[in-house]
């Protein structure tokens, strides 16, 4: 029931049932032959700890399958992105667009789904 980091529940009474109050403040009843784990999560607080340059960031990333960083559009060439080129960095078209657009074009801000009525 408390198996977050930080989080932990109270023992109010025991019995015939066994009741327990939870983070909420919800109070919740138990049989009495329930188990329960006692202690820490382990780990927690690894996060707390500064990050100090860029490739630690990477690799935590990379292990969740996760982008590290990505390019603007703006900073590439033209023949890599729509909004790139130019003699400075502006997208130089509206940035919104179409549900409709072809792969290759849907790359900034999209349209928001329609909404049926």
């Amino acid at each position: 029931m408390c198996r977050t980091a930080g989080s932990s529940a109270l023992v109010v009474s025991h019995g015939d049932i066994v009741t327990l109050k939870l983070p909420s403040g919800k109070m919740r009843g138990f049989h009495p032959s329930c188990l329960a784990t006692i202690g820490t999560i382990a780990g927690s607080g690894a996060r707390d700890v500064p990050v100090l340059k860029a490739g630690k960031t990477a690799h935590f990333l990379r292990s969740k399958a996760k982008r590290p960083y990505s390019v603007r559009g703006v900073a590439m060439n033209a023949i890599n992105h729509p909004h790139g080129g130019g003699n400075h960095q502006h997208v130089g078209r509206p940035s919104t667009v179409g549900r409709g657009a072809p792969p290759g074009r849907k790359v900034g801000r999209l349209s928001p789904q329609r909404r049926k009525q």
